[in-house]
């Protein structure tokens, strides 16, 4: 089997969807939760959400993974700018310009029920460096999770990709906010 990515494009958004599924965190947040209030993250409103999603997946914010041609994960990023949610939880310690848009963000991992624990957020992770650079970024991070040593995190914690991922990808360490979480960036 093997897993293939590539840059969202508006012909991607059925094979977004059909990650997503239509129950679960997943289909309900529409990856919006970095970009909203909490209020709106709240909302009842997933048809909104979903049409914001629509519109990035056309812009090629994001990738899509294909285990032997069939959708299995997604990676949403963009320019950090974007994620006005993500800038105020990030940042403590931190002096850097929250506002440089030349820094792109990956937020978040789905990877379709029945295809886990098979490469594919590692596969997203990867090609993370390189679609940001396509899109004239300077530098991407990520704020992964650091399970603990034999600790199970569930799914929904580690919709952030896991911190092994990364350093995988050629990530380095940056910010550490926690005990749990790390800032790590890939700069060019």
């Amino acid at each position: 089997m093997t897993i293939t990515v590539r840059p969202v494009d508006e012909s991607s958004f059925a094979d977004v969807q059909a990650v997503f599924g239509d129950r679960g965190q997943a289909a309900r947040c529409q990856c919006q939760g970095y970009r909203l209030n909490w209020y709106a993250q709240r909302s009842d409103d997933v048809e909104g959400r979903r049409e914001m999603l629509r519109d990035q997946v056309a812009e090629g914010l994001g990738l899509i993974a294909h285990l032997d041609g069939e959708p299995v994960g997604w990676c949403a990023m963009a320019p950090r700018t974007d994620y006005a949610y993500l800038r105020q939880t990030t940042w403590k310690g931190r002096s850097e310009d929250r506002s440089d848009d030349s820094i792109w963000a990956v937020t978040c991992f789905v990877t379709r029920p029945g295809y886990r624990r098979q490469g594919v957020s590692t596969a997203l992770a990867a090609a993370t460096p390189g679609h940001a650079r396509d899109r004239g970024a300077r530098a991407v991070e990520a704020y992964p999770m650091r399970p603990a040593p034999g600790k199970e995190v569930t799914w929904g914690e580690l919709h952030v990709g896991a911190l092994s991922a990364f350093l995988a990808a050629g990530y380095r360490i940056v910010h550490e906010p926690s005990l749990r979480r790390a800032v790590v960036r890939y700069e060019w």
